[in-house]
């Protein structure tokens, strides 16, 4: 692999497999591969990937990973940015000894604005869907998402430097979600507020036009990092249970073909299986989950609970698949394999769900096909099959079942829990 390669990390779960910690160790001392920037190419202020180097930490929410390590951050036109919450993440930040967060960040003008209004009428729709909560962050990002495929004019960050043009389209969006927000619970500030916080956020921060990627990533590689999991794809995850964002590798990919350059994607799964909020969950155990706690994931008033399930391989060559293949595989969370084994449950993994050796691939954007599958897992239980409970040869198994070499370990939260293994580009 050319030494110019750059790489893409996509979490090839639910979410919540390490992709932060990740790309935040590709970005350190100890990898030294000479990043340039770390590229974010979707999703938007309800990613929380946290990191943790000694006694710092943070949830990393629209700033990439590589950012306690002083590499800056562009965010690309596939973003949904929101510049308060944006604000909020720079103080943390800088509480943690970021200095000056802001000159380590650049964004992509054509990247959409998710703003208040968005808000407000995310978590109105979802509190009306009552028992059928389809598992959003409650953040925005889908109506932000459906808003632009419905108006030619929904805002961009672009128009943080057009006052009197992102006041006329908040001023349209006000009125369009009108009845939906009126009758609920929610609300959101003043246009005239709104305009003069979108307005501070263009002073200290770095717009760009189309062409900085490139100018960016002649400075060295660029590390594309991913946000929530494949399996959640807007058109590859099981519908309706599903993010309004492109998950899977190939926007990443059209970036780093655009400029002229080599990718390798690096997949990130944990040992056993992960979800967060409503969705099919084949392998879910409870007791499990008892035995393995999250420190970082906890309960959230519009995503739900964090729930577990066993090592689910069925779900990880799907994900590989829909993703065109991944060249590696980071395997995060190898310590849970002695600490599920000592509390008497150990991960195990799967053979077959009730007669089905796999699951279909469907053409792109059916989402009848997805919704089919969503249906079908529901009503599946996981045969399950013991695997190896020790570091060495549960790599060994993991990498023939899904077929791709595991070129990046961990077996703990922080950095230096981090291991290189043979086939990672130099």
């Amino acid at each position: 692999m050319d030494a110019r390669s750059d790489i893409i990390v996509v979490d090839l779960g639910f979410g919540d497999a390490g992709k932060g910690a990740t790309v935040d160790w590709l970005c350190s001392p100890q990898a030294d591969i000479d990043v340039a920037a770390v590229v974010r190419f979707n999703g938007g202020a309800q990613a929380a990937h946290n990191v943790v180097n000694g006694e710092r930490h943070h949830t990393f929410s629209q700033f990439g990973s590589g950012t306690l390590n002083g590499v800056p951050t562009f965010l690309s036109q596939f973003m949904l940015v929101e510049p308060i919450s944006l604000a909020r993440e720079a103080r943390a930040l800088e509480a943690v000894g970021v200095q000056d967060p802001f000159d380590l960040l650049t964004i992509d003008g054509r990247a959409l604005l998710t703003t208040p209004i968005h808000v407000a009428a995310n978590r109105a729709r979802e509190d009306a869907r009552g028992d059928n909560r389809h598992g959003s962050c409650g953040k925005g990002i889908g109506e932000t998402a459906a808003y632009a495929l419905e108006r030619p004019d929904a805002p961009t960050v672009g128009d943080c430097q057009r006052p009197d043009v992102l006041a006329r389209k908040l001023e349209n969006m006000a009125a369009y979600y009108g009845p939906l927000i009126t009758d609920s619970r929610h609300g959101f500030p003043e246009i005239v507020d709104m305009v003069d916080m979108y307005a501070e956020c263009a002073a200290v921060v770095d717009i760009a036009g189309p062409g900085a990627l490139e100018s960016i990533g002649a400075r060295g590689r660029l590390v594309f990092e991913g946000a929530q999991g494949v399996l959640l794809d807007e058109w590859r995850g099981f519908h309706p249970h599903t993010t309004w964002s492109t998950v899977e590798p190939s926007n990443a990919r059209a970036m780093v073909s655009e400029i002229g350059r080599e990718s390798y994607v690096l997949g990130v799964t944990r040992t056993y299986t992960t979800r967060h909020g409503a969705g099919p969950l084949p392998t879910e155990d409870s007791a499990l989950g008892a035995v393995l706690p999250e420190p970082h994931n906890g309960v959230g008033e519009y995503q739900g609970s964090f729930r577990v399930g066993h090592l689910d391989t069925l779900l990880l060559r799907y994900a590989i698949e829909v993703c065109g293949g991944v060249d590696g595989l980071a395997l995060t969370h190898l310590d849970a394999l002695e600490r599920a084994t000592t509390a008497g449950t150990p991960i195990q993994g799967v053979d077959r769900y009730d007669g089905c050796a796999g699951i279909p691939v469907g053409e792109w954007k059916d989402l009848e096909h997805q919704a089919a599958l969503t249906e079908a897992l529901w009503a599946m239980s996981a045969v399950r099959r013991d695997v190896p409970a020790e570091a060495e040869p549960f790599i060994d198994y993991l990498s023939s079942e899904a077929g791709v070499p595991v070129v990046l370990t961990s077996d703990g939260p922080d950095r230096a829990d981090r291991r290189l293994r043979a086939g990672m580009p130099a």
